[in-house]
């Protein structure tokens, strides 16, 4: 027969309330992610009204590579550079969409 999870023991509470602690600064670490994630798509944005108004192509795709080398080396871990690569091309791939979006354009995904 299975149980759940036992009671904690007095050194668990000590484990829970780090684990805690530890919850609150990634709660307060997400909100700080999520007003930069806005600040820099609303920089993007501006970016894209400039490249409309100069006839300028939205995907520029040596800006990409660009920002993708800029985002790897100044992470200094835990995250390696695939991981790094992998969320700011997400990243840059929501920015695009913004800034197709603010054209009119029809954006798939």
């Amino acid at each position: 027969m299975k149980r759940g999870p036992s009671k904690p023991q007095s050194g668990d509470l000590s484990v829970s309330k780090h684990i805690e602690e530890y919850r609150q600064r990634i709660d307060k670490l997400d909100k700080e992610i999520v007003r930069l994630l806005n600040l820099r798509a609303r920089c993007a944005l501006a970016v894209g009204e400039l490249k409309k108004s100069a006839g300028l192509n939205t995907y520029q795709p040596d800006r990409e590579v660009s920002v993708l080398e800029h985002a790897r080396v100044e992470s200094d871990g835990p995250l390696d550079d695939s991981a790094i690569t992998r969320l700011f091309e997400r990243i840059i791939d929501e920015s695009l969409r913004l800034e197709r979006t603010a054209e009119g354009k029809n954006v798939k995904g």
